[in-house]
C-alpha cells in the first residue's frame, strides 16, 4: 500500500489536522501585526466548496462553454467599488490580492505609455518594485518623509528633470508600514507645474481603500475629480476572507486595446491569471451584501481602538505614531518575546499593529501588558 509522505506510521490525518487546528487558532490569537480582518463569517457559503467555480477570463464577457462561473457576483462586487469611487464606464476584476493589483496598475501604465519611467515612493509596497522589474519599467524611488509619506520636493525634481518622457506614479493610500497617505491632489498639481500631461497613477489602497472613503474628512479617492488611471484594494484586509482576494478598477477605455479573443473560452484575456476563483468573487459579493452598511461603523471602532493603542503606547515610553486616517499604530520595537507572541510586523527599529476589527481594547490592554513586562 503506498502511504502519503505526509503522514508517518503513527500519525494519521485526524492527528495532523487537529494539530493544525489547534495551532492555527492560538495563532490567530494574537495576530497583531498584519493587516488582516479576522472578524469574519462565511458559514452560509461552505456548501459551494463542493463545486469547482471558474472565472475564467474577462468578467464581463460570460464565457461560452465554461458554465460554473460566479461572473454575476464579481460584476456587482466591482460595480459597488465603482459607485464607492466615482467611476463611471468602469472596468476592473477580482484579483489573488492587492500585489496582483499592483501588477495589472502597473501593466495598464506600461502600455498606454511604453517610454514612461515610475515613480514610487521607498515607502511603497514590496509588490510595487517586483511590478517594475517583472514589467521592465525604468524606476526612480522617490525618498520618504519621516511619517512615511512620499516626499513630493523630491518628486518634483525627479519629474521635472524627465519632463519629456510619460509617467508611471505609484501613490500610497496607507503606507505597509506606517499607514501613510500620498496626496492625490499634491502630485496632480506636481506634474501640472511640470508641464507633464502623459502619466498613469496607480492607488495601492490595499487597506486604505476602504478606510478613507467612510472617513468624512479624509482624502478623496474620485475617478470623477483626479485622473486616477488604476486603483488597487485588498479584499482579506479590512472586509476580511479565509481565501486571500481583491480587486483592480480602471477605466474602460484603458483595457479595450489589450485583451485578444481566447476562441476556445469564448471569452476575452484581459486579465493577468486565466483561471480565476469564482469563491473569490462570491465571498467578496456575500461581505459586501451583509455588511455594506456596517463598513463605516467599523471603520469608526477602528479607528477609535488605534488612538486608544497609541496613547497607551506614549504612557509608556514607547513613541508611537499613527497617521491622520490610518489604524496602522508604528512604535519603537519590543523585545522578541513580545514581538513573537503577537506576530508584530518589524522594519528596522520599528514594529507596528495594525487595529483591525478582532484588536479590541481588551487585546491592546493584554498587549500593553506584556509590554510592561517586558520592561520590568
Amino acid at each position: 500500500m503506498i502511504t502519503s509522505p505526509l503522514c508517518s506510521v503513527e500519525e494519521s490525518i485526524d492527528t495532523l489536522l487537529n494539530d493544525f487546528l489547534e495551532q492555527m487558532t492560538q495563532q490567530v490569537e494574537f495576530n497583531a501585526g498584519y493587516s488582516e480582518n479576522l472578524a469574519f463569517d462565511y458559514s452560509r457559503l461552505w456548501h459551494f466548496l463542493r463545486y469547482n467555480i471558474n472565472n475564467a477570463g474577462d468578467p464581463f464577457i460570460y464565457d461560452k462553454f465554461v458554465k460554473s462561473h460566479a461572473k454575476e457576483f464579481e460584476q456587482k462586487s466591482l460595480q459597488w467599488f465603482a459607485q464607492l469611487y466615482e467611476l463611471q464606464n468602469h472596468w476592473g476584476y477580482v484579483t489573488t490580492g492587492g500585489s496582483e493589483g499592483n501588477i495589472y496598475g502597473l501593466f495598464l501604465g506600461r502600455e498606454r505609455y511604453p517610454d514612461s519611467v515610475f515613480y514610487a515612493s521607498k515607502d511603497s509596497h514590496y509588490s510595487i518594485v517586483k511590478a517594475a522589474r517583472l514589467l521592465r519599467i525604468p524606476y526612480t524611488p522617490i525618498d520618504s518623509q519621516l511619517n512615511g509619506e512620499i516626499d513630493y520636493d523630491q518628486l518634483e525634481r525627479e519629474l521635472s528633470a524627465h519632463r519629456h518622457q510619460s509617467a508611471i506614479l505609484n501613490l500610497n493610500l496607507g503606507t505597509t508600514m506606517k499607514g501613510a497617505i500620498d496626496r492625490i491632489e499634491r502630485v496632480v498639481d506636481i506634474l501640472k507645474r511640470v508641464n507633464i500631461t502623459q502619466f498613469h497613477l496607480h492607488c495601492d489602497a490595499a487597506l486604505g481603500g476602504m478606510l478613507l472613503p467612510f472617513i468624512d474628512s479624509a482624502p478623496k479617492i474620485s475617478f470623477q475629480d483626479y485622473p486616477i488611471g488604476s486603483i488597487a484594494v485588498s479584499g482579506h484586509k479590512f472586509i476580511g476572507s479565509p481565501i486571500h482576494f481583491g480587486i483592480v478598477l480602471t477605466r474602460r477605455e484603458y483595457v479595450q486595446k489589450i485583451g485578444k479573443r481566447i476562441e476556445y473560452l469564448g471569452t476575452d484575456d484581459t486579465t493577468i491569471t486565466g483561471s480565476r476563483c469564482g469563491l473569490n468573487a462570491l465571498f467578496l459579493w456575500y461581505a459586501i451584501a451583509t455588511r455594506g452598511q456596517k463598513f463605516a461603523r467599523e471603520v469608526v471602532t477602528c479607528l477609535e481602538n488605534a488612538q486608544y493603542l497609541r496613547d497607551r503606547l506614549q504612557q509608556i515610553g514607547y513613541n508611537p505614531l499613527l497617521n491622520d486616517f490610518s489604524i496602522t499604530v508604528a512604535f519603537k520595537k519590543p523585545p522578541a518575546k513580545v514581538c513573537d507572541k503577537w506576530q508584530l510586523a518589524i522594519e528596522g527599529n520599528l514594529a507596528h499593529v495594525v487595529v483591525m476589527q478582532h484588536i479590541s481594547t481588551q487585546k491592546i490592554n493584554e498587549l500593553i501588558d506584556d509590554l510592561l513586562q517586558a520592561q520590568a
